[in-house]
């Protein structure tokens, strides 16, 4: 959205346009006003008074302040609008915010079924391709952060602004509103349908087979994690979340970890391979093949529609950008991210290689190879990080939607959001969410195909855009790059697609409306064995929609 970085004293201010508003005009950063030179006028005596000795201490003292207020930098000026929006509403956000959201939005289930790429593409392609899949994103991450504040004074707290700023308001709209509806909204659904689903195994692996108490069905449980959700939703903006996002970003990091570690202190099962599947296949279903394993290893990395929003909760000046601490805390992050997504891809494919679980990820494969090595006190320990992790990363994604509603009522009635009408959106769209969730209990299945169209977000559309605001000179090295990595970035994206819809035709697709219990073969209570043993087929509810759940963009 269009902001004012600078407030000119004695004039009249320029009002930035609003979030939806394409004129994108307002004043410069380059020069304080502090330091623009007053208008010329007639000399009175005060001015000549101010040029002897006596009024010198007078002069020392402006000079003084002037030297001060420059020190300091510039001073913020919001669009009221700005103010009363949930993203905007706080400005003291810092690079360990930025860090902590970063990792939240970071790090999802998707990075789980990594190792399953590797099946396909083999070690040595598996490896190549993970590394420049994280240093591509990496660098339209840094692009992203580079081009929230623009020359002009103009900061873009919101993705879908900037891509209007660089295509039009039309183009725009068309490339970058389903993409980013779909990442926050579909996020948020997702994450009631997993959150839900753990908390189901979680309290069968607590109670076991000897508790009197009834266990409640899943779409009761969907209820219970939304209320908590919605509860948690109630914290006012972006800033006052970052807590909950340090909370989230632990969890991911643990369970991840512990999975990983578990699965290599416990050993390799003794028929493991690593030869691809010696099924006969076409060149064709090699190839698509080939494009989903690509696709798992994209979808692993998400958070860009999150970025500028991010950023938007900084203060901003012209000695005190933005983009600096914002880089830091990116950087820390995916330091982090890092050294959890690749263990656990070469960890999971070197312990479970082409046994690993088709339709699960390194979850499912740790039970089902090691049962009866792993207490039940770490499943049960790995089901609650999930849940708590479920739960915070339900917060940071649903945010931009709070935004874009509040965005709503603040343009129509030109005033901040009563309490209660806050808190009337948030419980809205979480009713919403949950209501998806139990009508189209297959939407997961189809995100590998609505994934490949959001994939621009990630890959491409930080490079073009890139090109087209800061016009760099034709065929230089930088606009070679950018360009490149942006056609390949859309290239990518319709391989990912055409994969994924080559899938769901040869092997079709369970179409069922509000009967979210299909996904359980069984309902059984859980069994306890010596060790551990839990009901299969519930795990695999678990799993089934993180293959392809939301895309990790």
């Amino acid at each position: 959205m269009g902001e004012v970085v600078e407030i000119q004293a004695a004039q009249t201010l320029n009002v930035a346009a609003p979030p939806l508003q394409l004129d994108c005009r307002s004043i410069s950063m380059s020069r304080s006003p502090l330091l623009d030179s007053a208008p010329k006028t007639p000399k009175s005596p005060f001015v000549t008074r101010l040029m002897t000795p006596v009024a010198s201490p007078m002069k020392k003292a402006i000079a003084s302040m002037q030297s001060c207020l420059e020190e300091v930098g510039h001073f913020t000026k919001l669009e009221p609008q700005e103010a009363w929006l949930p993203i905007t509403e706080s400005r003291n956000g810092n690079a360990y915010y930025a860090a902590f959201h970063t990792l939240c939005s970071g790090i999802g289930f998707q990075a789980l079924v990594l190792p399953l790429a590797f099946i396909t593409l083999g070690w040595a392609w598996g490896v190549i391709c993970l590394s420049l899949a994280f240093i591509w994103q990496l660098y339209t991450l840094w692009l992203l952060i580079q081009l929230h504040e623009s020359e002009s004074g103009i900061r873009y707290s919101r993705y879908l602004r900037l891509s209007m700023a660089a295509f039009g308001e039309k183009l725009g709209k068309l490339l970058a509103l389903f993409p980013i509806m779909y990442l926050s909204g579909g996020s948020c659904v997702t994450l009631i349908m997993v959150g839900g689903g753990t908390m189901k195994i979680f309290f069968q692996i607590v109670c076991g087979n000897t508790c009197s108490v009834k266990p409640l069905t899943l779409v009761e449980w969907y209820v219970v994690f939304t209320c908590l959700a919605i509860i948690l939703a109630q914290l006012p903006n972006l800033n006052s979340i970052a807590g909950v996002s340090l909370v989230g970003a632990i969890t991911a990091v643990s369970y991840c970890s512990l999975i990983w570690i578990l699965s290599v202190i416990q050993g390799r099962p003794e028929s493991v391979s690593y030869d691809p599947p010696d099924e006969a296949k076409s060149q064709l279903t090699r190839l698509f093949d080939t494009f989903n394993a690509l696709g798992i290893i994209t979808f692993a990395f998400r958070g860009h529609n999150l970025v500028l929003e991010i950023q938007g909760t900084m203060p901003s000046d012209r000695k005190h950008p933005s983009h600096l601490p914002m880089w830091r805390g990116v950087k820390f992050a995916y330091m982090i991210v890092a050294a959890c997504l690749f263990p656990l891809a070469i960890g999971g494919y070197w312990v479970y290689g082409s046994l690993m679980p088709e339709n699960g990820g390194m979850l499912s494969a740790l039970y089902k190879y090691h049962e009866h090595d792993t207490s039940t006190f770490l499943l049960g320990l790995a089901s609650l990080l999930i849940v708590i992790n479920s739960l915070s990363s339900f917060q940071i994604y649903a945010m931009p939607v709070f935004d874009n509603l509040e965005f709503k009522y603040t343009s129509k009635w030109s005033g901040p959001c009563p309490r209660w009408v806050r808190t009337g959106i948030r419980i809205f769209f979480g009713c919403l969410a949950f209501f998806i969730s139990v009508a189209l209990p297959f939407l997961p299945s189809l995100a590998g195909l609505i994934g490949g169209i959001a994939l621009p977000i990630t890959l491409a559309y930080p490079c073009l855009m890139w090109v087209m605001i800061k016009k760099p000179q034709k065929y230089s090295p930088w606009w070679c790059l950018n360009w490149a990595l942006g056609v390949l970035g859309m290239a990518l994206s319709v391989l990912v697609t055409t994969g994924a819809i080559w899938g769901i035709v040869t092997k079709g697709i369970k179409i069922h409306f509000f009967n979210p219990r299909t996904r359980v073969v069984r309902t059984t209570p859980y069994v306890k064995t010596d060790c551990c043993k839990f009901n299969e087929t519930i795990l695999t509810f678990l799993i089934k929609p993180l293959l392809s759940g939301t895309p990790a963009l």
